[in-house]
């Protein structure tokens, strides 16, 4: 048991841990990422009760809800709440690239212990595979929820904070929807599941650096 929960434990910190030491600015205190990934880990089980009862209590059957539609729309949105509820509001969310700290805390907290389930019923030989794929995307939809929220909270005179919420939110979703529809409908999925994430990847390490940027910007403004 102890090397399956190594293994389902090992992809998330890492990528956690590379995400929380590139804010070299003001680091948030450990104890509140810490706080946010057992806050992801805490909703999985919501978030598994209610497709549970989508499935098996309404009689929502078909596949493309159940597949595509309910995990994205169900997984993101609690994340965003979870995120917006518990960091977003508080005081130490005091720049914007904190919002990528948080909202990947949170998401790898959450695909963590979908990870360890996985693990559990389909053995550590997929352990790689989950690694790159599953716990990988958790953490990119998390960067482009928490760059928004990042730009929400601190949102300059020509920006509307409420729109940006609104796009930390559906870009999540909509860029969770199109990876599980990959896994769905294409038959050789991983030709485009590889290039899609790539993509997504890139764009969302400009994020990344974007946030890091204006995160900077920020800090050397302050009066002194």
């Amino acid at each position: 048991m102890i090397p399956l929960i190594g293994a389902a434990l090992a992809p998330g910190l890492a990528l956690l841990c590379y995400f929380y030491l590139r804010d070299n600015l003001e680091p948030e205190p450990i104890s509140m990422v810490i706080r946010s990934f057992i806050f992801g880990i805490l909703l999985a089980f919501p978030v598994m009760v209610l497709q549970y009862i989508f499935q098996n209590e309404w009689g929502i059957n078909s596949v493309w809800f159940n597949t595509v539609i309910s995990p994205a729309v169900v997984e993101e949105f609690f994340k965003w709440l979870v995120v917006f509820h518990t960091a977003y509001k508080h005081v130490e969310f005091n720049e914007p690239y904190d919002g990528i700290v948080y909202a990947v805390a949170v998401s790898l907290g959450f695909a963590t212990l979908e990870n360890f389930l996985y693990l559990v019923i389909n053995g550590k030989q997929v352990a790689m595979w989950r690694a790159l794929l599953p716990v990988s995307s958790h953490a990119l939809f998390g960067i482009y929820m928490g760059y928004y929220m990042g730009r929400a909270k601190f949102a300059n005179a020509n920006e509307n904070p409420l729109w940006l919420l609104f796009v930390s939110l559906m870009l999540p979703m909509c860029f969770h929807a199109i990876y599980n529809f990959i896994f769905l409908s294409v038959n050789y999925w991983l030709f485009m599941v590889v290039p899609y994430m790539a993509v997504l990847w890139w764009f969302g390490m400009k994020k990344v650096e974007l946030a890091h940027d204006i995160s900077s910007k920020k800090i050397h403004n302050r009066p002194h």
